[in-house]
């Protein structure tokens, strides 16, 4: 009998949920990086194994938003617990719980969906830092299992996706077999544009940054896509391009790169910066660049 169900990765920001999402399905289609918030909007990513099909939601960052933008960001990752089968609600080693992560537990005991404790980044931490943690959060509320793991190192999580499949039910497959994401192709193009402007440039310029896809013509042998690279100020404008376009150039070349190992064909890639002031606090400015509210 096939099996399937709807898992939701929650919890604050840089706690490993998209590598945690990359590393379960062995193929990356969720952008990282050291930077917070980097997870925009929910993620769907889709793991069929044997008879059962797990549907990962992976959400952003729970965070005390500051702009429209993170209002938007936290209400949809707080929603999708909704509906979920279960939660893996992660957290990492050597942090003790705080403000946020309780108003979380919280929701999770209205909701009374299991909820999978997942402490992350075992692998930078000692075991006292890991049972500490395993303490500290386990008093908060009665998980259906504590799990540490290291996502970057795939360690435990295999763990992770058996206690996952306790809570699939008997039902259809919601996806073909051979599909690991519901994203347009368009969407992870820009997303993949975006991490390289999160790992190139340093600060705030990169949060204050958008990504639209204007064009994506595919033939049988290449992938032609025009991108336009929002950001907030006028001064933002020349960092990104760089000396003589230098930063604008390094950022096209690690985003073909990663394009043509996801798209499989050589990818040509042309970037075109253009100025959106606060867009990040503006709703429909929001909108228009694909940031709404499900």
């Amino acid at each position: 009998m096939k099996k399937s169900g709807f898992i939701t990765i929650i919890g604050k920001p840089n706690v490993g949920k998209s590598t945690l999402l990359n590393t379960l399905l062995g193929e990356k289609i969720a952008i990282v990086s050291s930077k917070p918030q980097t997870t925009r909007t929910r993620i769907t990513g889709i793991l069929t194994k044997n008879e059962t099909q797990f549907v990962f939601l992976d959400t952003p960052g729970v965070h005390k938003a500051k702009t429209r933008l993170g209002d938007i960001m936290v209400k949809n990752a707080v929603g999708s617990i909704t509906g979920s089968n279960c939660i893996l609600f992660m957290t990492e080693a050597g942090k003790s719980p705080d403000k946020t992560e309780l108003m979380l537990v919280e929701r999770f005991k209205k909701q009374r969906i299991p909820v999978i404790l997942v402490i992350n980044k075992v692998d930078a931490a000692n075991k006292e830092k890991v049972g500490q943690a395993i303490i500290e959060y386990s008093a908060l509320m009665d998980f259906a299992d504590v799990i540490p793991i290291s996502a970057l190192k795939a360690d435990g999580v295999e763990i992770v996706l058996s206690a996952a499949e306790k809570f699939m039910t008997e039902e259809r497959w919601f996806f073909p077999d051979d599909m690991i994401t519901d994203q347009p192709e368009r969407q992870i193009a820009a997303e993949i544009v975006r991490e390289k402007i999160l790992r190139t440039l340093d600060d705030e310029i990169p949060h204050g940054t958008a990504v639209v896809i204007e064009e994506f013509k595919e033939t049988n042998s290449m992938i032609r896509i025009r991108a336009e690279i929002f950001c907030e100020k006028a001064s933002h404008k020349g960092i990104i391009i760089g000396k003589n376009g230098a930063s604008l150039k390094r950022i096209g070349t690690y985003a073909r790169e990663d394009m043509e190992r996801f798209f499989g064909v050589p990818v040509f890639i042309d970037l075109w910066v253009k100025v959106k002031e606060n867009w990040r606090d503006s709703v429909a400015a929001a909108k228009n660049f694909g940031f709404r509210e499900e």
